[in-house]
């Protein structure tokens, strides 16, 4: 492969593995862009929880939020929220079974009232854990939330359920047939969390918005990722890489697969792409 090619690069469990990102794949991502290849990141997480030990390496762009919100190049391309009628029915679905929530925007995170409390307790049990550390999703919301009383009438991206005693896939229905639920992409959270997000948004909407701003055919993509949100990109890509281990539905999107974050495994699959 010798043409310039466009990287989109899932971000927990792909390219960093508990929150950190391996020294080989920084400099993994250097060399694929000092070889004239773009590369981007293509997360469920929302701008704001990009921290610099994150995007530390350089990046052409983020597709954040799953789709709903694409940076390129340092112009925001896309930033898709929740109609606000539409946004303020799900909350009083949410605030009617008590859920403990948080909504997203690109520069915000909005929790309701018992969302610090949960995620302190989330951050203090994955830093307790044999293999935690101190940073991991449930430390990223925290470190860029805010308690609001009332979040109706707030345009946001995606709801991210934190904790919950009713289904995410009823909380969906009840909201309405524009609202879908999918299992959390950010790990550590409780095991009932999930999120909310519009029908018809996903990563690969917001892959091909990038490649449209960037002139670039979806054969010229290439996107790696290891979770559920992770499967239309997998199935749009010119070469869709799925991380070892991932779910069988994940595997079986992608075209080959790439060992995980904590092996490094961007390196050799990078190599093997003939992108350094």
């Amino acid at each position: 492969m010798t043409d310039s090619k466009i990287v989109f690069l899932d971000v927990d469990g792909t390219y960093a593995h508990q929150g950190e990102v391996p020294p080989g794949h920084v400099r993994a991502v250097q060399a694929v862009r000092a070889a004239g290849h773009r590369v981007l990141l293509c997360t469920g997480r929302p701008r704001i929880m990009l921290p610099e030990r994150i995007s530390a390496a350089g990046f052409d762009g983020y597709v954040a939020t799953a789709g709903a919100y694409v940076e390129v190049d340092g112009e925001v391309v896309a930033d898709e929220r929740f109609p606000v009628e539409l946004g303020d029915r799900l909350i009083d679905v949410l605030e009617s079974y008590d859920v403990t929530f948080v909504l997203e925007t690109p520069g915000a995170l909005l929790g309701n009232r018992h969302a610090e409390q949960v995620i302190s307790a989330a951050v203090a049990g994955h830093e307790a854990s044999v293999d935690g550390s101190r940073h991991s999703g449930p430390s990223d919301i925290l470190a860029g939330m805010s308690v609001v009383d009332d979040l109706r009438g707030r345009p946001f991206a995606k709801a991210v359920v934190v904790e919950s005693g009713v289904p995410n896939d009823q909380l969906a229905r009840e909201a309405g047939e524009a609202v879908l639920s999918l299992e959390a992409s950010v790990p550590g959270l409780h095991p009932s969390s999930g999120e909310l997000y519009l029908a018809g948004m996903h990563k690969a909407v917001g892959m091909r918005a990038a490649l449209a701003h960037l002139g670039a055919d979806v054969a010229d993509s290439i996107a790696f990722g290891d979770g559920m949100n992770d499967l239309e990109m997998l199935r749009e890509a010119g070469i869709g890489v799925a991380i070892e281990g991932s779910d069988p539905r994940v595997l079986a999107a992608a075209d080959r697969t790439a060992p995980g974050p904590e092996r490094e495994g961007l390196t050799r699959a990078f190599a093997e792409l003939g992108l350094l």
